[in-house]
């Protein structure tokens, strides 16, 4: 056999040997986020004949025991081996890709600026074609074809000139934009770097499919959040679901498909395991005085000391003060939501919102006042609860596309749905007291009496009619001590305002400039000896 031959089947078989074992392209395709943590998804193509497939840079911290390999059709898995490296060697292979990097833009960047050189060149010469010539040399008549055919040599020879220079300098701006991304992430890993994870996964590949690699990690969480919009006109609110992510993984998430889960895959998953509660009688011990001639008891032994806690695993590294978004609470069955767009998230801790979905509820608006506590009316808009899963979260408030304020919706304190929309200036109420009494029944008598009677008058300035809510906690009596007799006039409308013992309301229509007086007095009566609390001032 020729050398010639020799070498041309060597380089074949390192080439075989090259696209049998690689080092694949496998990106983060998906993640399910759950509340602390993420369970991320990585997707590799194989072609047949590859009996390897290689990733690294991956975040050291994950459980190997969620780690998971699955093929499509046509793709058998074999062996995974997973080899950790240490912050220094990690870092001085990602410094070293990091510097052949820069150094390939920087080699780009030149190429560039010899072209704008050149285009410059031929700028000047072109501004010196039709120059002045000498003093000593006389003028030649111009011909006007000729001159017509140089004036436009020239625009198109500048043309191309100033646009050549203009793209070179578009395109050496967007490699320095580059260069000081690339420069800042090396400044990073020059600083202190962070160890690294790779994962090798034996293959028999008899056509083409892909390989998914999936891990859980910590340092990642959502929360839930929401957008309330009040047409007030239409009487109908846009309420969006959204989502606060946040996630502090080591490794960023590009262009990925995004669910949010409820779910806790970071407990355990076992039934509790009773086990027989068994009771054992021991004959009190009877005290050796021979032993003790003095007459002490004897000193207890030291109680050992307590076992250092154990560090966890996951505990995050000096420095690191990073808490994920968390969902306050949760109801009985994980609930899973699908992001609709793919997600770019970095692994720097920043709280990016989502948004999820979006429908349009119709409400029935009341002006709510509760004029012992406060003058001020607010707008509420009130609906059943919407169908589907809600979990508790913060709400951003909007009516008539003015910001308004935002509250916390807990939607399993009440089936329906209750938002408040800012306070109504066009209301106005005043409280005056009109009588207030307080004494006993007589000389004699061992109780006192305490009556009080508050006078509510609430104004509509609108230029339609409106709806209005008064409400009023009056005094209630827990003990059989005390007497309450209580007196309204017009009598209240509700009785028990959400089930809430003693809260009575007032549910009516204003017209335009139309006054409601509503009279509210107690009477109480309650034994002079001891003290009472809660009384009217």
């Amino acid at each position: 056999m020729t050398p010639t031959r020799i070498a041309l089947l060597l380089t074949l078989a390192c080439a075989a040997t090259g696209a049998a074992r690689a080092d694949t392209d496998a990106p983060i395709t998906s993640v399910t986020l759950y509340p602390g943590s993420a369970m991320v998804e990585r997707s590799g193509a194989v072609q047949p004949g590859m009996t390897h497939l290689d990733l690294s840079g991956l975040p050291a911290g994950f459980d190997l025991r969620t780690l998971r390999v699955q093929a499509s059709a046509g793709v058998q898995v074999g062996q995974v081996v997973t080899h950790d490296v240490g912050k220094e060697e990690a870092a001085n292979a990602r410094q070293a890709e990091l510097e052949a990097r820069i150094l390939a833009l920087q080699d780009s960047k030149d190429v560039l600026n010899v072209d704008a050189k050149s285009a410059a060149l031929v700028q000047n010469y072109l501004e010196h074609l039709n120059g002045a010539a000498p003093a000593d040399r006389t003028p030649v008549a111009a011909d006007g074809k000729a001159m017509g055919a140089m004036l436009d040599t020239i625009r198109r020879g500048a043309h191309d000139a100033f646009s050549q220079i203009q793209r070179t300098q578009v395109q050496v701006r967007e490699i320095d934009r580059k260069i000081a991304v690339l420069q800042g992430e090396l400044d990073k890993v020059r600083g202190g770097g962070r160890e690294q994870r790779s994962i090798s996964v034996q293959l028999a590949v008899r056509q083409a499919g892909t390989v998914r690699v999936s891990y859980q990690v910590n340092g990642a969480g959502w929360k839930p959040v929401y957008r309330a919009s009040l047409d007030a006109g239409a009487s109908r609110v846009e309420l969006e679901r959204l989502a606060s992510v946040s996630q502090k993984t080591g490794e960023d998430w590009n262009g990925v498909a995004l669910k949010l889960s409820t779910g806790q895959p970071r407990r355990s998953p076992d039934a509790p395991d009773p086990q027989p509660r068994l009771l054992t009688y021991y004959k009190p011990v009877v005290q050796n005085r021979m032993a003790e001639p003095s007459g002490y008891a004897a000193m207890a032994a030291p109680a050992p000391a307590p076992a250092p806690v154990m560090a966890m695993a996951t505990r995050a590294p000096a420095g690191e003060h990073y808490i994920p978004p968390v969902i306050e609470e949760q109801g009985a069955f994980d609930t899973e939501f699908s992001v609709p767009n793919r997600v770019t998230l970095p692994a720097d801790g920043r709280e990016v919102t989502v948004a999820l979905s979006s429908q349009a509820v119709a409400v029935t608006q009341r002006i709510r006042v509760v004029p012992r506590q406060d003058k001020a009316a607010v707008v509420t808009a009130e609906a059943a609860r919407p169908a589907g899963v809600w979990l508790a979260g913060n709400v951003q408030l909007f009516r008539d596309g003015g910001y308004v304020g935002a509250t916390h919706w807990n939607p399993q304190a009440s089936e329906r749905l209750v938002l408040p929309f800012g306070r109504d200036e066009l209301i106005r109420v005043a409280v005056d007291r009109a009588s207030q009494q307080s004494g006993t029944g007589g000389l004699l008598s061992q109780h006192g009496e305490r009556a009080v009677t508050d006078v509510y008058t609430i104004t509509s300035f609108h230029a339609a009619p409106v709806r209005v809510l008064v409400l009023e906690a009056s005094p209630v009596s827990t003990s059989d001590e005390i007497k309450v007799r209580s007196t309204f006039a017009p009598q209240p409308t509700i009785t028990q305002w959400e089930q809430r013992q003693g809260v009575v309301g007032w549910d009516q229509q204003l017209a335009p400039h139309e006054t409601l007086k509503i009279s509210a007095g107690y009477a109480i009566s309650y034994p002079k000896e001891g003290t009472v609390t809660g009384l009217p001032w």
